[in-house]
């Protein structure tokens, strides 16, 4: 059976008429979301001009699919207009784009995460919600001469929480705690899995000792370590937090590497729809496996080509 490829692009008050290819990739380990549009410097032999129709800031739509059964792929802003290498690319982000603006200098003392997230968005005068649902609290965190994407590249880098934007709202999560679909997609590998990069491992094969770096209220520098003594080492620097917090950073970050299951990506079609915090199902009848995994990032390229997507794996839930 042959699909048509269909599309619909959106940026400002244009539609689009013409593209040579969209890539987006998503992903909870980055905290914005990212489109790159390209069109071809020339249509019907005229020399395409954009700027004076769209510009920098403009909200950007994107809906792809087969026989014009279209799926809203991503939504965001347009970052940046590109004419490197004879085409011209559209950069786009998602609604992370408003948290770029400056936010004021500030100390907080003994302050909870969804307090800074507070701020954040008050001082970006972004429309977003928060859910966060993650306990934890620093002992001091400073902000000076940034903006809110700074702060928040921050918090996901000390504490190791999935940071990540959705339908207007603001998320951070513990690893993997947040699932979008309560069944999951299936994925076959004699059915709709075109390519794997794959290797199953198991705790056996990959020892982890965790060690977290942190300043305690008395401006201490201390560790907490957690996992397997004499294992491959991963260090974090927390900041300034308690030894719960510190211990908090600790399973996040071995909750990320250390489990039984796939590790790697696969590449499938449009079609299931799947994004990042869904669930998948793997099934391998050589093997006899049939596992569910969390999704941590996909890239979907869309061109005249084709529609692919390539599917990044979590631990296996």
């Amino acid at each position: 059976m042959i699909y048509r490829m269909t599309w619909e692009v959106k940026i400002g008050k244009y539609r689009l008429r013409t593209i040579d290819s969209v890539v987006i990739s998503k992903s909870i380990e980055n905290l914005a979301d990212t489109a790159t549009i390209t069109l071809p410097a020339t249509h019907i032999n005229t020399a395409l001009q954009v700027e004076d129709k769209i510009a920098e800031g403009d909200a950007v739509e994107i809906r792809l699919g087969y026989d014009d059964r279209l799926e809203t792929e991503f939504k965001g802003y347009l970052n940046r207009i590109s004419t490197d290498g004879g085409s011209l690319k559209l950069e786009c982000e998602d609604e992370l784009y408003v948290f770029r603006k400056p936010v004021k200098n500030a100390e907080f003392e003994n302050v909870s995460l969804k307090s800074l997230l507070n701020y954040v968005v008050k001082q970006t005068e972004s429309k977003a919600k928060i859910e966060c649902d993650f306990d934890f609290r620093y002992e001091k965190f400073t902000i000076f001469k940034a903006d809110g994407l700074d702060v928040l590249q921050k918090i996901q880098e000390e504490t190791k929480a999935d940071v990540y934007f959705a339908d207007g709202v603001l998320h951070l999560h513990a690893p993997y705690s947040k699932v979008i679909n309560r069944k999951a997609v299936i994925f076959d590998f004699t059915r709709n899995i075109e390519k794997a990069d794959l290797k199953y491992m198991t705790l056996a094969h990959k020892k982890i000792e965790i060690e977290v770096v942190y300043i305690d209220a008395k401006g201490k520098k201390k560790t907490k370590k957690f996992g397997q003594s004499g294992g491959v080492k991963e260090t974090v620097v927390a900041g300034s937090t308690s030894e719960a917090g510190a211990q908090k950073v600790a399973e996040n970050t071995h909750a990320r590497i250390a489990f039984d299951g796939y590790e790697g990506s696969f590449t499938a079609w449009l079609v299931p729809y799947i994004e990042p915090c869904y669930k998948v199902e793997l099934r391998d009848a050589q093997y006899g496996r049939k596992e569910s995994y969390y999704v941590v990032g996909t890239e979907t390229s869309f061109s005249s080509s084709g529609g692919v997507r390539t599917i990044k794996l979590g631990r296996r839930i």
